[in-house]
């Protein structure tokens, strides 16, 4: 990842993992995660609409830092490349889809949950992984752990799967983490019943317990 992208992504301290089913949810469901403070999502390819619906956010919401989830082949990489997304991630670490990342450009977190994953990552060079599952992995002790031989060299993690409100401080207080991934946020249902107002609220939460941590530990 670029320098720049990664203090993005470390500014934020958290990245929205959202479903979108329907492309006309995708402007106002970032614009309510704005609201709340939060300027970082994951657009999982899941569903049909996820790339017309970055295409609506990167051109009405031009300052949330858009990335795309579940990246499994090499035309999703180039799709979302032609997206002009910002980064992306996958549950696993597939040297193959890294290679096709760094070929295009495109600034890419692979899925780790083992020292095996770590190596493969950084033989691809990558610095900044994504940690998952992370809940149902064991957590900050597993990961504090498993990350101890390699952290002379100054990995981040970004932890996503079981990650809530009411545990995203254990992982925010390590110097470990750049950002949590969250789909409770912005969750699926909450955008389909295009409840705005509850996505805010939950986007303003986790955007003051995050500016309390950091307060906290400067």
């Amino acid at each position: 990842m670029t320098p720049g992208l990664t203090q993005k992504i470390d500014d934020a301290g958290i990245i929205a993992v959202l479903i979108v089913d329907e492309v006309k949810h995708a402007v106002p469901v970032a614009r309510a995660l704005l609201a709340g403070g939060v300027d970082a999502i994951e657009l999982t390819l899941r569903t049909p609409a996820a790339i017309d619906a970055a295409k609506a956010i990167k051109r009405d919401v031009p300052e949330m830092t858009l990335g795309f989830g579940t990246v499994l082949t090499v035309d999703q990489v180039k799709a979302v490349v032609d997206v002009d997304a910002d980064f992306a991630v996958s549950p696993g670490c597939n040297p193959r889809i890294i290679k096709e990342a760094r070929k295009l450009g495109l600034s890419f977190a692979p899925g780790i949950m083992t020292p095996t994953d770590i190596e493969m990552a950084l033989e691809e060079g990558c610095r900044i992984l994504k940690y998952f599952p992370a809940e149902t992995s064991g957590g900050m002790n597993h990961l504090k752990n498993m990350v101890a031989p390699y952290q002379y060299l100054g990995l981040k993690f970004i932890p996503l799967g079981g990650c809530n409100l009411t545990n995203a401080s254990t992982y925010l207080q390590s110097d470990l983490i750049t950002a949590i991934g969250g789909s409770w946020v912005a969750k699926r249902p909450l955008i389909q019943a295009e409840n705005w107002e509850a996505i805010t609220k939950n986007a303003r939460e986790i955007r003051t317990l995050i500016d309390q941590i950091r307060t906290n530990k400067h």
